[in-house]
């Protein structure tokens, strides 16, 4: 490759038809680049891919091309040079970008950068996935555009102090009502073909059913070849739901944005034609310093999104970036590299939210949060919610009609959940802290459904059609969010759990603790333990997850080790009598769970360890026990547990039972009902966490306040008013 020339773009076409487009722009890079082996620019590759996993993956590739299903990521890599970077095994030589370790990647089969689709072999989804993934995948993207489901009614009552979605909090739709029980919102055909694989026993699919579940994969049946559509013909800006970057790596980072002319139709204004999209990256936000361009293709397969990994970047730089189509051009997004992943590093901060229900209220959280400074933000769940927007915007309280009536009933196919993510992303706070900050993302429940347990719903519908709503609510989520190619969904899986690393600092172990977890016990809320709860065969990991964890610390030379995921991992009483009820959604219904964890946690050798948590719309601090009944025990870490941006309303800032709550809970340092966010501030002798909170949601402008300051130092874990 000559001197200077960086940036080169594969397209991934949708359909098989086509070769891999290369785009080279000739830039002048000002910062020095790594050089080393020529790798390959058409697949990514987990290492010791041998002769069976080739056939295997050629296989797929054969079965899903016959089936006339092309499944494209949108994405485009940036010009570079030969070569690149290693850090130390976690990635192959010839991964491209992505966090490798212990099997992040698939173990025998390719992703294809340069072709038609995806390959993933089935011993990279551990126990839980079945054999044939291909026509799994059938299922995902066969949900139709239309349909309505049952209102979610739900019993059971949180405790004091906590905020859970029923019908009481949130809004009720004011339209049709929702069919009887015994209609479905998928074709008949459809749900045939997708009953032969519900319950996990795989039988037989025959080639005319899995043809039917592929054909009616696409936003448009048949748009496999879809045509180009001249980004000059664009007649109104396509950058309505901003830009995004997410996942940083020490040479790498994550672009992303939607092409949506008209957010609340279901085309986004736009024909089912790709668009081809440019993208800059530059050292200063007046883009004078341009150190990285390219162009990629917004497919319509992918509802338009654009996924655009850009490598051999300097580690611990600030990057500006932006998108342009046709005339158009997007917000000025900024974003950052890791530093290199075994430098010392002095510190970082970072901002974590969560659970951001659009009608109970103004994102003014995030308003606050775009202006922090922050190196990076996770998202720890509840990005949005399944249930019903009215009109008005519930609390939000816009004039009658604001809202279109498609967005009055619950999220079931992949249509309605590709419009709630419109309407959550149409905010012009979220926008703003997403252009402003890098985003590490995992999802909870209402991204898919509330409280569901792997392929078990909340409500009784057969599990071969919630395993359609769960495909096309995986789909719509990796479209929407800023993630990197080893998380594109394979049908109803999507590996979301991954390791990131900030120097020898930190490491970082995402978590998703919904995907494989064991059905609640007892019938899910507030329960006293028993047998059910306490079996030590019940998991809310999944063994392959839990293993990649503890192995990952036993590996770790960081100094803090970082555990962010969805739902509390401390135990809460809610009386001081015994037994007490605990949350059996939580990680007290899996104590067996939470025993491995922490044994892994000892084992390790982890001293720091940090849990940082969602899910509950209130502000946590815990100190983590070994022996949550001993308060004597060791403290092996703390727990954060970030309050909602807006889920259940304003809040107040002590419980009715505050006395009871803390009482029963020795181990627990801070509790604020409030709406807001959480920062923490990690560096070599201790880390800070400061809760922060705003008065209300229900209008805009409300100020911001750190209700609670805590620091735990290195070495004695423990959090300690400051």
């Amino acid at each position: 490759m000559p001197p200077g020339l960086v940036g080169k773009v594969l397209d991934r076409h949708a359909a098989g038809t086509e070769r891999p487009r290369v785009v080279e722009q000739q830039v002048q890079s000002p910062e020095p680049v790594a050089h080393g082996a020529e790798q390959s620019r058409h697949v990514l590759r987990a290492r010791h891919v041998g002769a069976d996993g080739e056939r295997r993956a050629a296989a797929r590739r054969c079965r899903r091309g016959r089936l006339g299903q092309g499944l494209g990521a949108t994405a485009g890599q940036g010009d570079r040079p030969a070569g690149g970077e290693q850090f130390d095994g976690d990635r192959p030589a010839d991964a491209g970008s992505g966090t490798r370790d212990d099997g992040d990647l698939p173990r025998a089969g390719a992703f294809l950068v340069g072709g038609s689709h995806g390959v993933h072999d089935s011993a990279a989804y551990g126990s839980r996935n079945i054999r044939n993934s291909s026509v799994r995948h059938a299922i995902a993207m066969s949900v139709p555009n239309r349909g309505r489901s049952r209102r979610f009614e739900c019993p059971l009552q949180p405790p004091q102090g906590e905020e859970r979605m029923t019908p009481a909090n949130h809004q009720a739709p004011t339209s049709a009502p929702s069919p009887a029980p015994s209609q479905s919102s998928h074709a008949p055909e459809l749900r045939a073909a997708a009953r032969s694989l519900g319950r996990r026993r795989f039988l037989t699919v025959t080639g005319a059913a899995a043809a039917l579940a592929f054909a009616v994969n696409l936003p448009a049946a048949g748009t496999a070849s879809a045509a180009e559509l001249d980004a000059a013909q664009l007649t109104a800006d396509p950058f309505t739901l901003g830009v995004a970057s997410g996942d940083p790596q020490p040479g790498s980072v994550l672009l992303w944005t939607r092409l949506a002319p008209v957010p609340y139709q279901a085309d986004s204004g736009l024909p089912a034609k790709r668009v081809e999209v440019s993208w800059e990256l530059a050292l200063d936000e007046r883009f004078r310093r341009v150190v990285r361009r390219g162009r990629t293709t917004a497919h319509p397969e992918f509802h338009h999104a654009v996924h655009v990994e850009v490598d051999h970047l300097a580690p611990g730089h600030v990057y500006h970036y932006r998108f342009r189509a046709g005339r158009y051009v997007s917000p000025v997004g900024r974003t950052r590299t890791a530093p290199a992943q075994h430098s010392r590093v002095s510190g970082l901060a970072f901002g974590l939210v969560s659970c951001q229900k659009y009608d109970q209220g103004y994102y003014t959280a995030y308003k606050h949060l775009a202006q922090e400074d922050v190196d990076v933000v996770f998202h720890l769940g509840d990005y949005l919610y399944e249930y019903a927007v009215n009109a008005t915007g519930g609390s939000r309280a816009y004039p009658a009609g604001t809202l279109p009536a498609h967005f009055n009933h619950e999220t079931v196919t992949l249509e309605d959940y590709r419009l709630r993510y419109a309407l959550y992303k149409s905010d012009p706070d979220l926008r703003a802290a997403h252009a402003a900050h890098p985003f590490v993302v995992t999802w909870d429940d209402h991204e898919t459904e509330n409280n569901y347990a792997d392929e078990t719903p909340e409500n009784s519908v057969p599990p071969e059609e919630f395993l359609i709503r769960r495909a096309a609510a995986y789909r719509a989520y990796w479209e929407n969010m800023p993630l990197r190619r080893p998380q594109l969904p394979d049908g109803p899986d999507l590996k979301l759990y991954r390791r990131l690393h900030w120097g020898r600092l930190a490491q970082f172990d995402v978590l998703d603790t919904r995907q494989y977890r064991s059905n609640q016990a007892y019938g899910d809320g507030w329960q006293f333990p028993g047998p059910e709860s306490e079996d030590p065969g019940r998991t809310l990991t999944g063994d392959a997850q839990e293993r990649w964890l503890i192995n990952g610390w036993h590996r770790s030379n960081a100094l803090w080790n970082v555990v962010p995921q969805q739902v509390t991992f401390s135990q809460r009483y809610n009386s001081t009598s015994t037994p007490s009820k605990v949350s059996m959604d939580s990680w007290d219904g899996y104590p067996a769970s939470r025993e491995r964890v922490l044994a892994g946690a000892q084992a390790a050798g982890i001293e720091n360890l940090m849990v940082l948590t969602g899910d509950v719309h209130v502000s946590y601090g815990f100190d983590i026990k070994r022996d949550f009944d001993d308060p004597d025990s060791r403290t092996l870490g703390t727990e954060i547990v970030t309050t909602s941006v807006t889920s259940g309303g304003d809040g107040t800032e002590k419980p009715s039972n505050w006395d009871t709550l803390m009482a029963a809970n020795p181990h627990l340092r801070f509790f604020n009902g409030r709406r807001g966010y959480a920062t923490v501030s990690l560096g070599r002798e201790s880390a800070r966490a400061d809760f922060k909170t705003v008065s209300h949601v229900g209008t805009e402008g409300a100020p911001l306040t750190t209700a609670g300051s805590f620091v735990t130092e290195a070495g004695e874990p423990g959090l300690k008013p400051v």
